[in-house]
């Protein structure tokens, strides 16, 4: 049985949201899966009752205790021991939860990810990866978005592989393309980061390099599957990309494309590298928003990611 812990704590409109999305999400999980709700017993139990659903068909683990949006992260993670975010991480490194997903304190959910669960042996700096969408149904991943924003030219080599492991085994694609995003295409093009990584990138086995991709070969995979930068770049195309969807709904612009762009899609934004499956929410999920992060979570777990990672990195060594 595969088990996914959820923040019920987690979001800004928890814990509505979250337990709204974990009932849509046991509607469409399969028969080997089964949600852990980690909050308070009593007011899971209520909103079950008022939403006519069996809450045996959860686990919940009571917990009264919550780490607040904007509390300090290091410091509300020692103190509050027993919140949704800590208990959740316990019970991920415990191996009694098989992913651990949160809309709650991000920076909360990166001390858990780095202190409790840790790197995979041999990654030198885990990643947080989102997906950027295409005129096509598979959407390109786009990885460093904001965990490194000062990243070295080993540690964009080995989001490649993070990256090309994660499309192959979740999104079922063989050799995924991976590319290094720069100024121009050439292969002399970019700043000392991007000419540094490009020999690195183009000599590297264990991925399907297929050279540089720029701004204008965004929302289209005709180029590339998987998209590496450092986080300072790819944190601010994350939020473009973002107000692009705002700014057509604010606009009353009905278009199948741009709703592609709408983060309640997608869900959760994977941490990538560490010992465990572990998902990150928008603060501002809805319940959509919540049930799609759960059903990613299932996704990555069922994949073996982490094992496919662990052993990729076994073998790989930084020049």
């Amino acid at each position: 049985m595969v088990k996914i812990g959820v923040d019920i704590f987690g979001g800004d409109y928890a814990p509505e949201s979250t337990l709204e999305g974990a009932i849509l999400a046991a509607q469409e999980l399969p028969d080997d899966a089964k949600i852990v709700c980690i909050g308070d017993r009593e007011v899971i139990e209520k909103y079950a009752r008022s939403k006519h659903f069996d809450v045996s068909k959860w686990e919940i683990v009571h917990t009264t205790e919550s780490i607040d949006m904007g509390d300090n992260p290091s410091k509300a993670y020692q103190q509050k021991s027993d919140a949704s975010i800590p208990l959740g991480f316990k019970l991920l490194k415990s191996g009694k939860i098989h992913g651990f997903a949160s809309a709650g304190n991000t920076g909360a959910m990166m001390v858990g990810a780095m202190m409790v669960i840790k790197a995979i042996p041999g990654i030198i700096r885990p990643a947080i990866a989102t997906f950027i969408p295409t005129t096509s149904e598979t959407p390109i991943l786009l990885l460093d978005v904001g965990l490194n924003p000062d990243a070295k030219p080993d540690v964009l080599v080995q989001y490649g592989i993070m990256g090309s492991l994660y499309m192959e085994h979740v999104f079922n694609i063989k050799q995924p393309r991976v590319a290094l995003l720069n100024i121009g295409s050439e292969e002399e093009k970019g700043n000392l980061l991007t000419k540094a990584t490009y020999p690195l990138m183009r000599d590297c086995k264990c991925i399907n390099f297929v050279g540089n991709v720029e701004g204008h070969d965004f929302f289209s995979n005709e180029k590339a599957d998987v998209m590496v930068c450092d986080g300072f770049v790819g944190n601010i195309i994350l939020k473009s990309s973002e107000v692009i969807y705002d700014l057509v709904k604010s606009r009353d612009i009905h278009d199948e494309f741009f709703e592609k762009f709408n983060y309640e899609n997608f869900g959760g934004t994977p941490i990538l590298g560490i010992n465990g499956v572990a998902v990150i929410g928008h603060g501002i999920s809805s319940g959509k928003a919540i049930k799609n992060m759960i059903l990613q979570t299932y996704h990555v777990i069922h994949a073996n990611l982490v094992e496919k990672l662990t052993e990729a990195f076994k073998e790989y060594t930084v020049a």
